[in-house]
């Protein structure tokens, strides 16, 4: 297909199924990848940002600041760069490199931000975002955390993609939850066709919501519901399953090993999350709709999928004749 701005290639990627040993019936993934800047977030910051230019609430020559893990970030940043806004994103410690240095690479500002466990902290990525968009004028900031329209963005977007694309017949959805916006946008949209289909939310098992106010560190980035915020629509969730880094970060290796699909943490999450459900509760003829949020290229440096050596010719050689490649 051509399309005249990467902003059109937006969306329409791809349903791959995906066959787990022992699995009750079909899961796809969603490979949200796909998208120009790398990941599902492509789609609520464009929403998001083309929602304020229509409502006045971005005009020309305006800056767009906001806080992000990366992923978002990285959306608004290239977003910014075809729309000619000036780009200023806050991040925290956890970030990514490879995140951090696309985010520069489009031409965006980055304000690197400590780790802090409550996102009021003044310290916080989030709080300082608040702080630099109020003191520059002609400013928006999408906030992406408690701004309903991302849940928006994939209910008008993703949610029926997903429906047209398993012609009506998927009976689990299984998302990440971080800001809320992809679980409650697509689950909203999902329950409207079909109330019966089950909407699971993976989240960390470290979180604000997983340990009732008591969040602990975890190297997952971009889920965990770790503050209360209006995006995340609880009615539409019928279930949440918490997951650990380890289990997340093992399901990265079967899935680049063993089916070619090398995806970031959160989708190693969601699968584990999907697998471990189709075993005890779907049936045969049940289909399942993954997200993969984005792709393991972002984390490479992190090693989150098991690294192999590196070999010399001669090294090779010796490996190869003890038979443990």
């Amino acid at each position: 297909m051509r399309y005249n701005s990467p902003l059109d290639a937006i969306g329409n990627t791809p349903l791959v199924k995906i066959n787990l040993p022992e699995c009750s019936g079909t899961l796809y993934a969603k490979l949200e990848y796909f998208n120009p800047g790398g990941s599902v977030k492509d789609r609520s910051a464009l929403f998001m940002i083309e929602h304020a230019e229509r409502t006045g609430k971005l005009r020309p020559g305006g800056t767009l600041v906001d806080a992000s893990s990366g992923n978002h970030g990285i959306s608004v940043a290239m977003i910014g760069a075809l729309k000619g806004y000036k780009v200023i994103i806050t991040v925290s410690e956890k970030i990514s490199k490879e995140k951090l240095e696309t985010i520069k690479a489009y031409g965006a500002h980055v304000v690197m931000c400590p780790s802090t466990q409550f996102i009021e902290d003044s310290a916080s990525y989030h709080s300082t975002a608040l702080r630099i968009h109020k003191s520059i004028p002609n400013s928006f900031m999408p906030d992406q955390y408690f701004n309903i329209i991302n849940a928006d963005a994939h209910y008008s977007l993703l949610g029926p993609e997903i429906w047209r694309q398993t012609e009506g017949k998927i009976t689990h959805f299984f998302a990440a939850a971080g800001t809320g916006g992809t679980i409650s946008g697509v689950g909203r949209y999902l329950k409207e066709k079909n109330p019966h289909i089950k909407v699971i939310a993976m989240d960390s098992i470290n979180s604000f919501k997983a340990t009732s106010g008591n969040p602990k560190p975890y190297k997952v980035e971009g889920m965990g519901i770790d503050f209360i915020s209006p995006v995340l629509n609880y009615d539409v969730i019928d279930e949440f399953i918490n997951i650990s880094d380890e289990n997340a970060f093992n399901m990265l290796t079967i899935l680049a090993r063993n089916h070619a699909l090398l995806a970031g943490p959160t989708s190693g999450a969601v699968c584990h999350g999907a697998y471990t459900f189709a075993q005890a509760y779907m049936k045969s003829d049940d289909i399942g709709v993954m997200i993969f949020g984005d792709s393991g290229r972002a984390y490479l440096t992190k090693q989150v999928v098991a690294p192999l050596p590196t070999y010399t010719e001669e090294t090779l050689s010796k490996v190869i004749l003890q038979n443990t490649i």
